[in-house]
């Protein structure tokens, strides 16, 4: 099952609508993005200095006489999440960088855009830049952004065609099925370059903890400090890049009135409301009249939810001062479209961004400095976690949404196991997975990693209080939809952490680009432990081999029966998917 509020894997997509595509073939002609497109290139702030955040974060750290100048905070819940972006919004003076594979018009999105418009509105220069693979029909309503003073959009890897429908946009990228593929995966939310959001959320109803169908559990990293101008460095990596499209080059506003006009067609008599942002004298309130995305128009309990959610308060946050260093895929890990005047890059070395002003602690910070060097010899985000994992020496903890071994990544926990490292993986359900055709990658590899020692746990489907996973903070607003596992973090000998966007799968791996923040810190590696620890007893399915089969063994106090079937999954699903499952290669899952 997956609900429309998610972004879907872009083989899922091209499956579900094969057939509808060959349609589209016959009545479309084909487009092609535009050529010598100018973008202007910008830059993250050169110096924080007197901006109210980086006069925070100078307070926070001498209050704490800290030995390390950049500071983290987990965010372990969707209110948290939530809550630390809106205080980023409101706190920021100078600028706000926002970096998503996908941002949804719904509810959420649009308290927190409001709130971006409004920083726009007093001279915060915004940039965001997103992926484009999702920009399609109501969600495209979020690009008239754009077209607000002070808001500069860009769009990655885009498609070609009409916005209005996916079907015909991928139809005429049909001839480029390996560029379309591959997608800008990362996730930023900066603020005048001193504090920022990483982790593995987009923005949306969704990872907010605000759907009625289901809800992401996640852990994002809220990081201040010096740190955070090398995120930024990144960012404007990105930005900066041949394959970064302004906005307006790809869609105009008539096109976007025709979009807003279709849904309101489509919306009438039902509850709508959120994308336009009209205020009152107490702030921004959503409009009764603008559409939001099919199936995921708000209840009123939605649309309060989102609108009555609170700024954390940034001089309250419980900073960890600690060591750390970014690891960014470069743009060029996407192949260039073979059309444009300035291809030929190519695919280059994963980025890695060392905080030098720490490196002097270097009795404390050897080990991140190895990592760090380790991680610097790898072609991608992931392979530079697998150098990390030959690293382990006594424990391994990973949660991964999608997780789908390749042949190095089983070599890398064989040769762990080896060496006598514990290696427990929390990865989706059948039932929790958002994309089960990912799940038969998964599937296949099962028995063998369980074979080699690896423990394997899957997240409930129904664990939708989300109290024991990942905090109690993680509470959905709406108790019947079912939870799916979206974090992606590492817990590397209780010492080292890693949070980012990347999964443990040839997708991340090989096309997508992803960025993760690896932090040397004991007290927030234990704190990500006792929050995973917590889900694998209560809220996963235990997945062992006995017998040469395979039985789920019921989480503790759940109330459950083991079984040897994929639990909850319904008897067509399952069927499905061993039919079909054998013809979608791993490095598309």
């Amino acid at each position: 099952m997956s609900i429309s509020s998610a972004p879907q894997h872009p083989i899922k997509i091209m499956h579900r609508w094969c057939v509808a595509i060959a349609t589209v073939l016959l009545l479309s002609a084909c487009a092609q993005l535009p050529k010598n497109v100018e973008r202007p290139v910008s830059a993250a702030l050169a110096s924080t200095t007197g901006s109210a955040l980086a006069i925070l974060v100078q307070q926070r750290h001498d209050a704490a006489s800290a030995r390390f100048d950049s500071g983290f905070v987990l965010l372990d819940g969707p209110q948290a999440a939530y809550g630390s972006r809106l205080a980023l919004v409101e706190s920021a003076q100078k600028t706000l960088d926002l970096q998503y594979y996908a941002i949804h018009a719904d509810a959420s999105t649009g308290r927190l855009l409001a709130g971006v418009r409004d920083a726009a509105a007093r001279g915060v220069r915004v940039r965001i830049l997103i992926d484009d693979f999702h920009s399609t029909g109501r969600d495209a309503l979020v690009l008239g952004l754009a077209f607000e003073k002070n808001i500069e959009m860009r769009m990655f890897n885009p498609l070609a065609g009409d916005r209005d429908s996916s079907l015909s946009r991928i139809a005429n990228s049909l001839g480029e099925a390996s560029r379309v593929q591959q997608r800008m995966h990362n996730k930023l939310f900066l603020a005048d370059n001193v504090m920022g959001v990483a982790g593995g959320r987009n923005l949306g109803d969704a990872y907010f903890g605000n759907s009625t169908i289901g809800n992401f559990v996640d852990l994002d990293v809220l990081a201040a400090g010096p740190i955070v101008r090398d995120l930024s460095r990144s960012f404007d990596t990105y930005w900066n890049n041949e394959r970064s499209y302004p906005v307006e080059t790809l869609v105009t506003q008539e096109a976007l009135t025709r979009i807003r006009n279709r849904a309101r067609e489509a919306d009438t008599g039902k509850t709508s409301g959120v994308r336009d942002l009209s205020r009152t004298d107490d702030g921004p309130k959503p409009a009764e009249d603008e559409p939001l995305p099919e199936d995921t128009n708000p209840t009123p309990e939605q649309r309060a939810h989102a609108w009555d959610q609170k700024a954390i308060d940034l001089g309250k946050a419980a900073f960890v001062w600690a060591p750390a260093v970014v690891l960014a895929d470069q743009p060029g890990k996407i192949e260039p479209d073979n059309s444009s005047p300035n291809a030929g890059d190519g695919r280059a070395p994963a980025l890695v961004i060392s905080q030098q002003s720490d490196k002097q602690n270097r009795p404390a910070n050897q080990s991140l400095d190895v990592a760090a060097d380790l991680a610097a010899g790898s072609e991608t985000v992931v392979e530079g976690l697998l150098q990390l994992i030959g690293q382990s020496r006594r424990d391994l903890l990973i949660t991964s949404p999608y997780f789908v071994p390749g042949d190095d990544m089983k070599q890398v926990f064989a040769a762990a196991r080896a060496r006598g490292v514990r290696v427990r993986v929390l990865t989706n359900s059948l039932a929790s997975n958002d994309a089960p055709v990912a799940h038969v990658g998964y599937a296949r590899h099962r028995e063998e990693m369980l074979a080699m020692g690896v423990e394997l746990y899957e997240l409930r489907s129904g664990r939708a209080d989300f109290g024991s996973a990942f905090g109690a903070s993680g509470a959905s607003v709406t108790g019947a939809s079912k939870a799916m596992l979206h974090s992606k973090v590492l817990v590397l000998d209780s010492r080292l952490l890693v949070v980012g966007s990347m999964n443990l799968d040839l997708r991340s791996q090989l096309q997508n680009t992803e960025v993760a923040l690896l932090i040397r810190s004991d007290e927030l590696s234990r704190i990500a432990t006792a929050q995973i620890e917590a889900a694998l007893r209560e809220g996963a399915w235990h997945v062992e081999l006995a017998d040469g089969k395979l039985i789920w063994r019921a989480p503790k106090g759940s109330g459950l029966q083991d079984t040897t079937t994929e639990p909850d999954a319904s008897a067509s699903l399952r069927f499905l998917l061993k039919l079909f499952g054998p013809l979608a290669p791993d490095k598309l899952l």
